[in-house]
């Protein structure tokens, strides 16, 4: 279920990317950039959820301003992620695993700053602007936050099976 306050939602987005971490802290090199049957890596999933938070924190910041929010991202629509995912791996080939890492971590801090600095009201007590709908910043925040970590996670650990 969806968190429904500040608190709830401070406390699902550490818990998620603790267990996350504690994953990551288990990956080498090699193995994060070794690619699955869909060319997909370790080091590509933590990168792209570092990604997302950047992409939410400019869909607040744009919708606040009364700029166009364009969601997923300009020039796309959101059937059309596994075109902009592809691009985004491709974007982002150059980084390293401990690039990746790093850059997840200091989205991860970013992500908690701004629920720090942001009231429940704030959170949750409108749909959040631009968005042309009816979630919450807190809703959206869930989103490009504690669930990526979760299916990061499940990501991981799936790997980590079958690797043996």
């Amino acid at each position: 279920m969806a968190a429904q306050n500040k608190t709830e939602l401070l406390d699902i987005t550490r818990k998620e990317y603790a267990k996350l971490q504690r994953l990551v802290t288990q990956i080498e090199e090699p193995f994060a950039r070794r690619k699955d049957d869909e060319d997909t890596s370790v080091r590509d999933v933590i990168a792209h959820r570092a990604h997302w938070i950047d992409l939410f924190l400019g869909w607040y910041h744009d919708g606040l301003a009364g700029k166009p929010v364009f969601f997923p991202a300009e020039g796309y629509k959101w059937n059309e992620l596994k075109r902009y995912n592809a691009e985004l791996r491709r974007k982002q080939a150059h980084m390293s695993w401990d690039d990746a890492c790093r850059l997840l971590q200091e989205r991860y801090e970013a992500l908690t700053r701004f629920l720090d600095e942001h009231s429940e009201t704030e959170l949750y007590g409108s749909p959040m602007k631009g968005a042309n709908n009816n979630w919450t910043t807190g809703r959206w925040v869930e989103a490009a936050g504690p669930s990526h970590f979760r299916s990061a996670a499940k990501y991981i650990r799936a790997r980590l099976r079958a690797a043996g």
